[in-house]
């Protein structure tokens, strides 16, 4: 496994010296960074950085629009989406960045047999059916 030494040393971040948020590795692996649109993961970073250590925050409304640059119709998307995801729960003007949602398991799909004993199913028949089941 590679792994990389810090560019600057001298200059490490400390999460016990500084007030910063911080983003679940998760967050990456479960998909989330590719499924949410640009402005759901703009205003999900901007609560993150804002947000107590219990994830709390109150921005209003139009501050939140004006520090992202966000049309009001598209934050009200952004935040009601955020909430559909599990991402963060809003309630008269109060956010909270919540934990991520536990990964839900999933079971691995089960592969055609090959029809009869020796018979072997070729890549692009394998990769077919497995699309074909999710």
């Amino acid at each position: 496994m590679r792994t990389a030494n810090p560019i600057h040393p001298e200059q490490l971040r400390n999460i016990r010296q500084c007030t910063f948020g911080w983003i679940d590795h998760s967050f990456l692996h479960r998909g989330y960074l590719a499924r949410l649109s640009s402005e759901e993961l703009l205003l999900y970073y901007f609560l993150i950085t804002v947000a107590d250590k219990s994830g709390v925050s109150f921005y209003d409304y139009e501050r939140i629009c004006a520090l992202l640059k966000l049309p009001a119709d598209d934050y009200v998307r952004a935040r009601d989406l955020l909430c559909e995801h599990g991402l963060s729960a809003y309630h008269e003007g109060v956010f909270q960045v919540l934990p991520l949602p536990q990964a839900r398991a999933r079971s691995a799909p089960a592969l055609a047999p090959p029809s009869r004993r020796g018979d072997f199913q070729t890549l692009k028949t394998i990769l077919q059916t497995l699309s074909r089941e999710t």
